[in-house]
């Protein structure tokens, strides 16, 4: 596949599912902040195109516009895509495992969080990029759907809880939707069970509410954790989907010419 600009994203939205939770709000996160990357078969007239971002994609069109070849922005990403593109997929990457994946919007009260004394939680600004960059490469995931620890601080999506200075725990807006914000948390190891998590996604849930827009959240049916936390904060189920980790570019497919990714 060749990269496209990312201003003509416009006129492919109409191959995406719009105002939706979950994983398909990235394509319109992709629009809103020009973070993440368009993809198509061919410039003029495309086939298949793919929007990712944060290491997530999302594939739309004809399957049968993808040969071997051109998978190479779609290693190693989660990608959702309709079930016709499963042949295309297997054929062309070492690795297509599915993660069966739940998707909650925030409809009931949360509990009260109760966090330690002397944490403040409050909204992340510019200057507090080297406290979120300091919670460690296990945690980078985080920003990576906003370019960056600068990119998160300052856009006005995520909220901290701080303890003298340092940052413990920052729920943000990871896809930015036209009607939902779908979220994410992260808490430094050393701090978990501390009800910092439920703290700063209940702070956040506010602020998107406050910006007119719906809350939700996606995780795995498997992590108990994050699914006990989304209850907690208010989320109740909306619907269960399937994505696909995938690996690296099979050996058969990287022969011939050199790829554009």
């Amino acid at each position: 596949m060749i990269e496209l600009p990312l201003h003509q994203l416009a006129s492919y939205l109409g191959w995406f599912p719009q105002a939706s939770a979950g994983q398909t709000a990235l394509v319109e996160h992709v629009m809103a902040t020009r973070r993440g990357h368009l993809w198509a078969d061919r410039a003029d007239g495309p086939r298949a195109i793919a929007v990712g971002c944060g290491g997530y994609l999302v594939l739309s069109g004809d399957p049968e516009a993808l040969g071997p070849s051109a998978m190479a922005p779609l290693a190693g990403q989660y990608v959702l895509a309709p079930s016709r593109f499963l042949p295309a997929l297997s054929s062309g990457l070492e690795r297509v495992t599915p993660w069966e994946r739940m998707v909650y919007v925030r409809r009931a009260q949360p509990l009260s969080p109760r966090p330690p004394r002397g944490v403040t939680v409050r909204r992340l600004v510019d200057t507090d990029a080297r406290a979120l960059a300091l919670l460690g490469s296990d945690s980078a995931w985080i920003h990576a759907s906003w370019g960056g620890a600068t990119g998160i601080s300052g856009s006005g999506h995520a909220w901290g809880a701080f303890l003298k200075g340092r940052l413990l725990a920052v729920a943000c807006t990871y896809f930015l939707g036209s009607r939902y914000e779908d979220l994410a948390v992260v808490t430094a190891p050393d701090h978990r069970r501390e009800q910092l998590a439920l703290s700063c996604v209940v702070a956040l849930c506010a602020d998107v509410e406050a910006r007119g827009r719906k809350a939700s959240w996606t995780c795995s049916r498997h992590n108990r954790a994050s699914r006990l936390l989304a209850w907690n904060a208010g989320f109740r189920l909306e619907r269960e989907y399937v994505h696909y980790a995938t690996g690296s570019m099979s050996t058969g497919s990287l022969t011939g010419s050199r790829l554009v990714a």
